[in-house]
This record gives C-alpha cells, structure tokens and sequence, in this order.
C-alpha cells in the first residue's frame, strides 16, 4: 500500500465549507501520479515512450466531510494488472478526525497511437516493474 498525504485547501471547499465531492477525483490523480513515480512507472517517462493511460472509470463512495485544513492520508492499492488494464483502490483516511472519509476505485487503459496497447509488448522494462510489484503485494 503506498500512503499519500495532503492538507485539504480552503480553494477546494463548496458553499457549504466542506470538500466540493469533484476534488476527490483531483486527489485520486495526485496520490495515483505519486504512486506511479515511487514505482518506476511514471506518467511523463511513459508518455515519452508513447503510451498514454486513459481513466475508462471512476467510482467513489462518500463516507464523512473532509473540511478546510483537514489532513487526508489517501491509501492507494494497485487492485489489478494485466498489462493492458490497471485497477486502484482508494481509501481516504481524515488523519484529522480519525476516520476513513471516502472509498474509491478508478481502472486505467494504456493507448499508443490512439490503439489499445499492452505493457508487455510495448514497454516490457516497465510491465516487469508492475509484475513484480503485484508479486510483492
């Protein structure tokens, strides 16, 4: 599980004063990018190499509020990797308050040349990075 932390900003609050619920799919980006670097697996070096990622869906489920200033640790677990399809899991944690405030999953294509494209073939140093990754879970 790779943890990622961030404060949440007072820009990022609706009229009401808490999280607007389109910033969480924001964090689920952050955390996923930094994710993806510690891994090897970075968004810029894969691009340079061709391959773009596309988000083909998106779930969340709203537990509790996250309110400016609260800090928010969002757990990030790879759930599935085939090579051509990448699955996370999201658990956001209010370190604030001390409880998980939302749960979330987004799945992942990887293109090259606007073609569904597999790691394995395409880019195999880095389809190795994630298997062993998985391996390890």
């Amino acid at each position: 599980m790779f943890l990622y932390r961030r404060k949440a900003q007072y820009h990022e609050t609706d009229q009401m004063g808490i999280i607007h619920h389109s910033n969480y799919v924001k964090w689920m980006e952050e955390a996923r990018v930094a994710f993806l670097d510690y891994v090897g697996l970075g968004y810029g070096k894969v691009e340079r190499l061709g391959i773009v990622s596309p988000v083909v869906g998106i779930t969340l489920g709203y537990k509790r509020q996250v309110q400016f200033g609260d800090e928010v640790e969002i757990r990030v677990e790879v759930q599935k990797y085939n090579g051509v399809v990448m699955e996370f899991r999201y658990e956001f944690y209010n370190l604030t308050k001390g409880e998980v405030c939302t749960n979330a999953t987004s799945r992942h294509g990887f293109l090259k040349d606007n073609r569904v494209a597999s790691l394995k073939k395409e880019l195999p140093e880095l389809d190795h990075l994630m298997t062993e990754y998985m391996a390890a879970q």
